[in-house]
């Protein structure tokens, strides 16, 4: 095997914030390139592109359809299938810029931005102190004009979805600032595994009640759903079918599509059978009003729901779906980096990444998706799966992403998707999210009772707590109606309490860096695989050589800085950069 000789700092443009031990061999050949088909920074043919980027949207899909279902049953209108269609839509639009913008100018790798289900405990949480949704009106009982102007009026689902707006949108300032200024640095010194496990875990696990709600409409066609997921996902995840260019593990990759498609199919048998009632979830035609009444084309636009709200109290329990979202994207970073045959990120792009995370969350604050971005890992794994890590299939992706978002057709056909497979998706779902928080436990020595009594302690009172604030808040009074509400919302968010449980026990409780996990874990992350594109891949577009060896990019936490040695003729030189 032909390798190029290791070029050191001095021959080699090395940002000056990528340590030295991450350098790593260039290789010539692409036999070399880990067996990648097509590496970070190379190009397959545009209809190729275009046919791996419509499967990122595919893989993507089936993660982000159930969020719009849970957001719908917080924000009223579940059962408003043509609104829960335009929210569909608009989710996928801003997915689309936010994963286009991201993959071009934020952190440069192919990863694609999505629906977080980290913003969904806060959002309960703000809303919950709003009560229980309005029964529906009936118009035919109206019997004068005072009850008619009633139906004029927002409804209450617009007034909740402008009230998270308000919080996701001033919440995602905070995240722009932490990105763009290289704070996340900072913070991530003091957080570990331990702060992360319940953290996570909380995200999916106070969801188990959203999940039994969905999946009791029917629950034998939910658990056909499930028994689906985990055939395709876990029996035949291995099998490979020929798809043009290369064999595809295809069950794989989209076990949540077959599954959804299998039981929607199963549930129109049942319903033309006459198995389900009239007016029940589980029927097929219960949404169908939503096909013939939507237009087939809508363009999502900012404002669409009316002006935003702001909320002290809403902001900072946003702020702990922000902080957990911002810890699991620095995680995909790395593990896209290493799929996709790229170096470590340095710190810049690690930066310029949450930065546009945070601008990701504005955009969807701005144009009232319920829910903020984050990295899709998902998506991550399709890179590892087909062996295709070019930026450009990503982009290509998200162009589709967006085209097809706009067909307002196809958001309301997936929003007649009948409730019990929702609910089976849901339930794996949810579940795999708890156990991925866990898995950070991997690298935490469990014998220790030290870390078991942060750990027990942080899960546990992470769901007493706002268990016992859901139901006597107005007990909670320091005298002051604005930080009443913040303290409401902040301890009603399970994750929100039991990460910051974890947070001060793991490092105010006596114990080692090696105990506790941090050593490991951030091993983990900064070892790279065998890279086969230079760290120049990071550089954002546009920028010279002459502007990246400036003193504002020396300055500048979210670009790369190439000094120049005089006395080298010129060639770069690796120092350390002042952050």
């Amino acid at each position: 095997m032909d390798v190029e000789k290791p070029l050191m700092s001095s021959e080699k443009g090395i940002p000056l914030d990528y340590p030295v031990e991450n350098e790593v061999p260039i290789h010539k050949e692409k036999k070399d390139n880990n067996a990648l088909l097509y590496a970070i920074d190379e190009n397959p043919k545009w209809y190729l592109a275009l046919f791996l980027g419509f499967q990122h949207y595919l893989t993507m899909f089936g993660a982000t359809l159930g969020l719009p279902f849970i957001i719908g049953g917080l924000m009223c209108f579940k059962d408003d299938p043509k609104v829960l269609s335009e929210i569909i839509s608009t989710l996928f639009f801003c997915s689309g810029i936010v994963t286009f913008l991201q993959a071009t100018f934020g952190v440069r790798l192919p990863i694609v931005q999505g629906c977080t289900y980290a913003f969904l405990a806060p959002t309960a949480a703000i809303l919950a102190l709003r009560g229980d949704c309005p029964s529906p009106v009936d118009p035919s009982t109206l019997l004068n004009s005072t009850m008619n102007m009633t139906l004029d009026a927002d409804p209450e689902w617009k007034i909740r979805m402008r009230e998270i707006q308000g919080a996701i949108i001033i919440a995602s300032l905070f995240q722009i600032v932490i990105g763009f200024s290289g704070i996340i640095g900072v913070v991530l010194k003091f957080i570990g595994p331990l702060t992360i496990a319940p953290t996570i875990s909380l995200v999916g696990l106070p969801l188990f009640g959203t999940a039994a709600g969905f999946a009791g409409a029917q629950w034998g066609v939910a658990l056909a759903t499930m028994f689906c997921i985990t055939i395709f996902s876990q029996v035949l995840k291995d099998i490979e079918v020929p798809l043009g260019f290369a064999k595809v593990q295809i069950f794989k990759l989209f076990p949540v599509l077959f599954s959804i498609i299998i039981c929607w199919i199963l549930s129109l048998i049942l319903t033309a059978a006459g198995a389900f009632p009239e007016g029940s979830p589980a029927r097929t035609d219960f949404r169908s009003s939503v096909l013939t009444n939507t237009k087939w084309f809508r363009f999502p636009y900012p404002g669409q729901w009316g002006t935003p709200t702001i909320s002290v109290g809403a902001v900072f329990g946003m702020l702990a779906g922000v902080l957990a979202s911002m810890i699991e994207s620095i995680g995909d970073y790395y593990a896209c980096a290493r799929l996709s045959g790229a170096p470590p990120p340095p710190k810049h792009a690690l930066n310029r990444g949450i930065g546009f995370e945070g601008l990701g969350c504005l955009l969807t604050g701005v144009f009232g998706t319920g829910n903020g971005t984050t990295s899709f890992s998902e998506n991550i794994g399709a890179v590892g799966i087909t062996r295709v890590g070019s930026v450009r299939v990503v982009q290509a992706g998200a162009l589709i992403m967006i085209f097809l978002s706009v067909i307002a057709k196809f958001g309301a056909l997936f929003s007649t998707i009948p409730d019990p497979v929702v609910g089976g998706i849901f339930v794996l779902m949810f579940g795999m999210i708890t156990a991925v928080g866990l898995s950070s436990l991997q690298f935490v020595d469990l014998n220790s009772m030290r870390n078991l009594f942060v750990l027990g302690t942080s899960l546990f009172f992470g769901l007493v707590l706002p268990h016992w604030v859901a139901n006597n808040g107005q007990k909670i009074d320091v005298g002051n109606d604005s930080l009443n509400q913040i303290f409401r919302v902040l301890l009603s968010t399970n994750m929100a309490v039991g990460g910051i449980t974890g947070f001060i026990l793991d490092n105010l409780l006596p114990g080692t860096l090696e105990e506790r996990g941090i050593i490991t874990w951030r091993n983990s992350y900064e070892t790279g695989g065998k890279a086969v594109a230079s760290i120049h891949v990071y550089d954002p577009p546009f920028l010279t050589k002459n502007f990246m060896s400036s003193k504002f990019s020396k300055y500048c936490p979210f670009l790369p800085y190439y000094p120049k040695d005089l006395n080298t003729n010129g060639n770069a030189v690796q120092m350390d950069k002042v952050v």
